[in-house]
Order: structure tokens, then C-alpha cells, then sequence
């Protein structure tokens, strides 16, 4: 199983925005890796949920863990039958963690989304 976090630029900490993260990290839950890769949406000019998503479903990634989500990319990601959970502090590899121990909530509400808001 692969999960994604967005994670901020010291790329441990879970970023607060999904969409606008300046990376994700991507973790295989069988052979324990992690890898981190710039997002692709960082700097879009709008679409940035959509731009995002895209770049998990690309991944080929199962879950996803962040603080929000908008209702745009979230549309991709259930489309591509991805899970969202929230994050529950800071540091990605424990609420990777957490995820794994089944701690962690389903994310049910999305935001409207910001539309080129920074």
C-alpha cells in the first residue's frame, strides 16, 4: 500500500495545505520506504486541488493523510478510489503511524477550496 502526506519544507512536518504542499512524501507500507518528491500543483496558477490529485493518482497511492482537503480534489481522489484520512500533529512518519494503528479518522468534510488563494 502506498500513502501520501504533503509535507512542508523541512519535509517531516505535515503541511497544512494539501493542494499548495511544497512536497509529498509517499511511504510503502510493505517494503517500509519512503520517498519524497516535489508537488507539481506548488505553483499553479489555479487548479491546484485538481493538479494535485492528479499527481497521487499518477503515484498510484492508496491513501492519503493530510490536515484538508477542497471538494475538487477530493472528487478525483474518491473517483480513484484513494482514502483520506486527517492527520492528527505534526510529523508525518507518526500519523503514518497512527494511520497504520487504525487511529486516525476518515476526512468526510471538505472546503470549498481556496481558487488561487495563497
Amino acid at each position: 500500500m502506498k500513502i501520501a502526506i504533503p509535507v512542508d519544507d523541512t519535509k517531516q512536518e505535515v503541511c497544512v495545505s494539501f493542494a499548495r504542499t511544497p512536497y509529498f512524501l509517499f511511504y510503502n507500507t510493505e517494503t517500509k520506504e519512503t520517498m519524497i518528491k516535489d508537488n507539481p500543483a506548488a505553483e499553479a496558477a489555479g487548479g491546484a486541488g485538481l493538479k494535485a490529485a492528479q499527481a497521487l493518482v499518477d503515484e498510484k497511492c492508496d491513501v492519503l493523510l493530510t490536515v484538508r482537503c477542497g471538494e475538487n480534489a477530493a472528487q478525483v481522489l474518491q473517483a480513484a478510489e484513494i482514502l483520506m484520512f486527517q492527520t492528527n500533529g505534526t510529523n508525518a512518519m507518526e500519523n503514518i503511524k497512527a494511520y497504520e494503528e487504525g487511529t486516525l479518522e476518515e476526512l468526510t468534510h471538505f472546503h470549498a477550496g481556496f481558487q488561487g488563494i495563497r
